[in-house]
């Protein structure tokens, strides 16, 4: 693997920093964006947030496509219902980092299981905006490992 990570970034996460800051934070997507490139230092990033599904399938086709180093992925609210993400990552050979900024886990049933974790590599829950740098360093450590 040698292309860019790619950040993919589900429905409604555009809002963030106004949506429910007493969940999410007052942090913005461009703040996290600022956050990823940062953490990513010389390797190349691709940042995307869409509200419609086909476009997150098609990113992730375009990651296998680029032979993309990982990819970190905040589903949203598609984690929990999306069999097409689902079975797009499970093509990319790559590793995958799923990403909630917060503990889906003490959160409503509804949003406790999450189809995406079936084939991530590693799942981030939680830890805020913070949780975003974090998984890139994760997946350059990764690549240097293998």
């Amino acid at each position: 693997m040698s292309g860019p990570i790619f950040v993919l970034n589900g429905p409604n996460l555009n809002r963030l920093g106004t949506r429910e800051p007493e969940i999410y934070g007052r942090t913005t997507l461009s703040d996290i964006e600022a956050m990823c490139r940062e953490a990513a230092g010389d390797v190349p990033l691709q940042f995307h947030q869409s509200n419609a599904e086909h476009q997150l399938v098609d990113w992730i086709h375009d990651a296998i496509d680029q032979n993309s180093l990982g990819i970190l992925i905040n589903p949203a609210g598609l984690s929990f219902r999306s069999i097409p993400l689902l079975d797009a990552l499970k093509m990319f050979s790559g590793p995958t980092v799923e990403l909630h900024i917060s503990n889906i886990h003490r959160r409503e049933d509804i949003y406790q299981r999450s189809l995406v974790s079936k084939t991530a590599t590693g799942v981030i829950a939680g830890l805020g905006a913070r949780g975003y740098p974090l998984a890139i360093q994760w997946l350059i450590g990764h690549q240097k490992a293998a």
